[in-house]
């Protein structure tokens, strides 16, 4: 039997109708969540990742969906498509089926694959709810622990539910609906960033939404319009051809460490703010744009306390605004050894490991050129390889730069049409607004995608901040798999502008 095979809709579904039949939908949810992590999905086991595949097909055409395996240069990637009577309009959804490796010993349960219910005790810890748990309501602070719970598989079951009340209501989708699933999102999704030349036709749609990544700490549904990018650089400093007795050569033989130091201080002034010229050019805001930003329930004592930090960098006016400003990051140093093994020496090297996360107006090409000409101006001798020994005899400063441009950062307006049928979305769903999130700090690989198709995008996180993503212990709080449900059915039951 297909789903939703006749373009004739019921009523709209009120606020306390969604509300009812999410419930119902809760402990089916859990189960069919369960079976689907119970199939390990680190993209590196490729036999792993065609199991996940099978399971995901099956579980669309069950919905009705035609499915596809789209053939890359990498692994396989799962197109569902569902086109609807008299709709003019597509709306393509992007899920991932991978997840990160896990290492068992530092899981708190036997099986990271099997998954567990857990509530949290009175000293703050999560403990398994023993016995056998009745189906009846579900606690909203219930968590579901296992391996990708929270990403991305919990989003694509949600998506699967949010379907099952639409068709057993009879809520037809005011669109056709096409939902690709990413194979290798936590390997940088190469597979999908090589499909587009074979599949850029069968992918085309009027808006694309991203359904990974987590929700405000709020738990309040959220709309998330951008994301930053990241490129990167590494710089190493010299000394002596050979690490050297720093009785014997302290004070003769220079420190590559306290070279690289004086560079690494030339950066960044002591409230965080970057001082390589032309770093944050073209970033500016309008005073609607600093209202949306100061509108998100952002508390600052909260962060830091969670932080432990007592004060935090001045970028921004806020968390939010520090968000829209391209970042510099030292991600890794390392010069000789510390701690154990470690000697008197004067290092032979020093290295630093960088990230910028980028923001539209930043090209990362161009950034990391700016760096390149930053450290020009310190008065090191800029190369793009392991100085030779001549180099070494004629210049007194040296370093060893190799920079890549990384992955862009995207945004859409939020006062575009896509933006105003989102909120109206989540509106009909949960009777208030949507925090609005004009870009977030991280960045997902699919944004090159995003590029390529030319749709105005908008991500749609689902799961709760604290979910463990990629760490071990990750969950899925139960409350959040009720909000995302019904995220989704507010979103398939809403007319496109």
């Amino acid at each position: 039997m297909l789903y939703m095979a006749h373009h004739v809709s019921a009523q709209k579904l009120s606020v306390t109708q969604m509300d009812a039949l999410v419930e119902k939908q809760l402990w089916p949810a859990i189960d069919e969540l369960s079976d689907y992590v119970s199939l390990p999905n680190d993209a590196v086991n490729a036999d792993d990742i065609l199991k996940n595949i099978s399971w995901t097909e099956k579980a669309f055409s069950k919905r009705g969906f035609q499915t596809t395996v789209l053939k890359t240069t990498h692994l396989p990637l799962v197109l569902a498509e569902k086109t609807i009577p008299k709709a003019t309009q597509t709306v393509l959804f992007y899920f991932h089926l991978d997840g990160q490796p896990v290492r068992p010993s530092e899981w708190s349960q036997k099986d990271p694959w099997i998954t567990v219910l857990k509530e949290k005790t009175s000293a703050g810890e999560y403990k398994e709810l023993g016995g056998d748990i009745p189906k009846t309501a579900v606690n909203n602070e219930w968590r579901l622990f296992g391996r990708s719970t929270s990403d991305d598989k919990g989003p694509i079951i949600m998506m699967l539910k949010a379907l099952d009340i639409a068709q057993t209501e009879k809520q037809t989708p005011p669109f056709n609906i096409k939902i690709i699933i990413d194979t290798e999102e936590e390997k940088g999704s190469a597979g999908l960033k090589s499909a587009l030349d074979s599949y850029k036709d069968k992918l085309k749609a009027d808006y694309m939404i991203v359904m990974d990544g987590p929700i405000h700490s709020s738990n309040i549904p959220t709309l998330t319009f951008g994301c930053r990018g990241n490129a990167g650089f590494t710089m190493t400093t010299y000394g002596a051809i050979t690490q050297q007795h720093s009785g014997h050569f302290g004070n003769y033989s220079p420190n590559p460490a306290f070279r690289l130091a004086r560079l690494i201080t030339s950066m960044k002034d002591e409230q965080g703010r970057v001082l390589i010229p032309g770093f944050y050019d073209g970033i500016t805001f309008d005073e609607a744009t600093k209202k949306i930003m100061a509108a998100v329930p952002d508390n600052k004592q909260a962060i830091n306390k969670t932080l432990q930090i007592a004060d935090e960098e001045k970028v921004g006016a806020n968390y939010q605004e520090s968000l829209q400003y391209p970042s510099l990051n030292i991600r890794g140093m390392k010069a000789a050894v510390v701690g154990k093994g470690s000697g008197t020496i004067i290092p032979e090297e020093a290295v630093a490991s960088f990230d910028i996360r980028l923001v539209p107006e930043t090209d990362g090409k161009r950034m990391v050129e700016l760096v390149r000409k930053h450290i020009e101006k310190q008065g090191f001798n800029v190369l793009d390889h392991v100085p030779t020994a001549e180099e070494r005899l004629k210049y007194s400063q040296i370093v060893f730069f190799e920079g890549n441009a990384g992955t862009p950062a995207f945004r859409t307006n939020i006062n575009e049409p896509m933006g105003s049928w989102l909120r109206k979305a989540v509106m009909s769903g949960f009777g208030k607004d949507p925090v609005i999130i004009r870009i977030m700090g991280g960045t997902v690989p699919v944004v090159p995608f995003i590029q390529a198709l030319k749709v105005p995008a908008v991500i749609v996180p689902l799961v709760n901040m604290d979910n463990n993503q990629h760490s071990p212990n990750e969950n899925l709080r139960l409350g959040n798999l009720r909000t995302g449900i019904k995220t989704c059915l507010a979103i398939l039951t809403t007319p496109l502008p």
